[in-house]
């Protein structure tokens, strides 16, 4: 069975901890492949600080030529809102129901699942991979603490339907810590690529507005 996990944010932007995050994914499930998906307008967050172009661009040039990490924006297409549950729609419409899908979630996302649009679908199209940092203690909902009862796994065999968590290496990098560094002129240099760090700094991205 082929085995094609999905990463999506809003990388604003893209950085080591979610590289290191994708690599640490594809080898521990041994997946064919890894999706970098850039969201266009997540719901339950913040307006992004870099357009969609910009950030799109910024994942692409962070992957550069890796065959086993791909990027897919799908999301980006859309004129609306990024609702997870309709792009794992699309993706079951594309690749069919004999692929299996591993999508990818923080600690704190997966304890916020009951707040998405239609969650409780996803396991009906994906594998669940919740990755476990050390530096998260968050509370977890009761609903969701008998979702794991039920359909936790450790070897995942299945095309959708499990909660797989993983152990990472914790990296305590964050995309608001970049931007505050770019925005105090100050490097945010070896937090993230050389070529997206390039690309901000050409752009001029993150930098205060210098309009009155």
């Amino acid at each position: 069975m082929r085995r094609v996990g999905l990463l999506g944010g809003t990388f604003d932007p893209i950085h080591f901890g979610h590289l290191r995050s994708a690599v640490e994914v594809r080898e521990q499930l041994q997946l064919d492949e890894l999706r970098l998906i850039p969201s266009a307008r997540p719901p339950h967050r913040d307006q992004p600080g870099a357009s969609a172009d910009a950030r799109l661009r910024m994942v692409e040039l962070a992957v550069g030529q890796q065959g086993d990490l791909q990027v897919d924006d799908r999301e980006l297409r859309r004129e609306r809102p990024s609702y997870t549950v309709e792009t794992l729609e699309t993706l079951r419409a594309e690749l069919g129901t004999e692929v299996a899908l591993f999508m990818v979630l923080g600690w704190d996302a997966f304890c916020g699942l009951p707040g998405w649009h239609r969650w409780e679908d996803l396991l009906q199209l994906a594998n669940l991979v919740v990755l476990q940092r050390p530096d998260y203690d968050l509370e977890v909902p009761e609903v969701l603490k008998d979702l794991l009862a039920a359909r936790s796994a450790s070897q995942p065999e299945r095309s959708h339907g499990q909660i797989i968590c993983l152990s990472q290496t914790p990296l305590a990098i964050s995309a608001t810590h970049i931007r505050a560094l770019v925005a105090a002129g100050a490097s945010p240099r070896f937090l993230l690529p050389d070529a997206v760090l390039d690309y901000i700094d050409n752009e001029g991205l993150y930098r205060p507005s210098t309009e009155d």
